[in-house]
């Protein structure tokens, strides 16, 4: 169930008890299965650690879009959400490679994060919101779907993360010139739009 009222202290909070039981609910699902295995079952817990302690920071990055409606440019207020983005799917990502070696791991995981309420929704839905926000202030161009820009800024995020982790460094753009050309290619400010300009 949805928790808007909740401040962003008590959302994190919130954010990591369900991480937790989680944990939890993979571990009573199959327990000789993650135990008896020995690194694999240490992968896991390790991931979930990980999860457990970023994954409220990178909500709570998200949450904060809305208080920056309304200011400075729409481009500048994402950049540094795309870079935090590939940060952190970079780290969760290369802690999950090891973790996931088995498709009943993988299946067991699916059905926590059912269980629990945690998936995409969780990382699109303040974006979004916050795109439609500044789409009705006529900071975005109408055209723009909020929706879909957000799941397409979240996907090139993650692509970039996935190819750094499995190619290196060497053979992608870094990570903030990655950042800049995601924002920019969604096209998400009316053409010729300056800071300060009133909507039309």
């Amino acid at each position: 169930m949805a928790t808007p009222q909740l401040d962003p202290h008590q959302k994190a909070q919130e954010t990591r008890r369900r991480v937790l039981e989680m944990a939890v609910f993979m571990k009573r699902e199959d327990d000789q299965g993650l135990r008896g295995s020995g690194t694999p079952g240490q992968a896991v817990d390790m991931f979930l650690a990980l999860l457990q302690d970023r994954l409220p920071l990178w909500l709570k990055i998200l949450d904060d879009l809305m208080h920056l409606v309304g200011k400075g440019r729409v481009n500048d207020n994402l950049l540094p959400i795309a870079r935090a983005g590939i940060d952190y799917y970079a780290e969760v990502q290369s802690a999950a490679l090891p973790a996931f070696t088995s498709p009943s791991v993988t299946v067991r995981f699916r059905q926590a994060m059912r269980h629990n309420e945690l998936g995409p929704l969780s990382e699109v839905i303040p974006l979004t919101e916050y795109l439609a926000a500044e789409q009705r202030e006529g900071r975005v161009s109408p055209e723009v779907d909020p929706l879909a820009s957000a799941r397409l800024l979240l996907a090139g995020c993650f692509r970039h993360a996935y190819y750094e982790l499995f190619v290196g460094t060497d053979f992608v753009p870094s990570r903030d010139d990655s950042a800049e050309e995601i924002i920019r290619e969604l096209r998400l400010e009316p053409p010729g739009r300056r800071p300060g300009d009133s909507p039309s």
